[in-house]
């Protein structure tokens, strides 16, 4: 059985009064069972310049569907750059709807229903300057 595993842990902050420690991990597994996800995208990346809408994760069916069934996913995304002053993002749309925003080193994991149609997972740079997103989807 494939055993995936994802990890967060926030290791202190300074927000409030008192230190913070927050620790979880999660195996990640088939729809309503405890069988470890058996496929992946693999990682990737994708370099982009463009201020439009681009999917990064397709949901339609066929030859041209990252992920085909019809259970579990699981996606993280990073925007690997450091543009220096902060005000450079790219916008994460699940098909029209925005998201979040990931500036330079910030990153996100979230489950996805892979196979609604019309729910792609899109990114839109907020400038034109080069940027690198790095990404992966773990699914059924």
């Amino acid at each position: 059985m494939a055993t995936t595993t994802a990890t967060i842990t926030l290791a202190s902050s300074d927000m409030m009064d008192n230190v913070i420690s927050i620790s979880n991990t999660a195996t990640l597994t088939k729809a309503g069972n405890d069988t470890g996800l058996t496929e992946t995208t693999g990682l990737s990346r994708k370099k982009t310049n463009t201020g439009n809408n681009e999917v990064l994760l397709n949901t339609d069916a066929g030859a041209g569907s990252d992920v085909t069934a019809q259970k579990s996913a699981k996606v993280y995304i990073k925007n690997i750059n450091d543009r220096g002053d902060g005000s450079k993002y790219v916008t994460i749309l699940l098909e029209d709807t925005e998201i979040g925003r990931l500036y330079g080193g910030d990153w996100m994991f979230i489950p996805w229903d892979a196979t609604s149609s019309g729910k792609d997972i899109e990114y839109t740079c907020n400038d034109t300057t080069e940027t690198t997103l790095e990404y992966v989807c773990f699914y059924e």
